[in-house]
């Protein structure tokens, strides 16, 4: 495990098949590997890592990418699923939307919303908005934070739509929410 040479990177950014079972890459913050000729989001460098095999990559606890098959194996569905779940809770303050989590977590987002469903039995819309509330609802019970500043610490720009979306799953506004649990 090594940091890229800028042949690599190059081969990364570009997406070089010419570079695929030369090396893989792997992505730190998302536990995921590729070949070099994944068309999944460029990630950083310096959250990308080398490796001369598919084996040292997963003996080094990286997971194989969905989106180009770099285990040479499908990753089973609970193991993606549990992915992408770890990627919503590690970025609430982001609007995250479909596209966005399926890009990251290397898959389409029709295939990303199927799979979801079809292991978990719901969308991954109400999962994440879920998450959210959930998160909101303990960042509520720091009475130094304005209801505005909790909206984009769960990531809404806009404290009404916050507080709609808030109110319609919990039967209480904020502020309401805030005042009860503060008691």
């Amino acid at each position: 495990m090594r940091k890229p040479e800028k042949k690599e990177w190059n081969a990364i950014i570009s997406c070089d098949s010419q570079f695929d079972h030369v090396f893989y890459y792997a992505v730190k913050t998302t536990g995921i590997f590729c070949r070099p000729s994944c068309k999944s989001k460029t990630p950083k460098f310096e959250n990308v890592v080398i490796f001369k095999s598919r084996d040292e990559a997963t003996e080094a606890g990286f997971r194989p990418c969905k989106r180009c098959k770099s285990g040479g194996v499908r990753v089973p569905d609970e193991e993606w699923v549990l992915d992408i779940k770890r990627y919503v809770r590690l970025n609430l303050s982001e609007p995250l939307t479909l596209n966005e989590i399926a890009t990251y977590c290397h898959g389409s987002e029709s295939h990303l919303h199927r799979t979801f469903k079809k292991v978990t039995g719901e969308t991954i819309h109400h999962f994440v908005v879920h998450q959210k509330i959930t998160f909101a609802k303990e960042l509520l019970q720091n009475k130094n934070l304005e209801v505005q500043q909790v909206a984009e610490k769960v990531g809404f720009r806009n404290a009404a739509q916050f507080a709609t979306l808030f109110k319609k799953k919990t039967g209480r506004s904020p502020s309401k929410y805030r005042n009860e649990v503060l008691k």
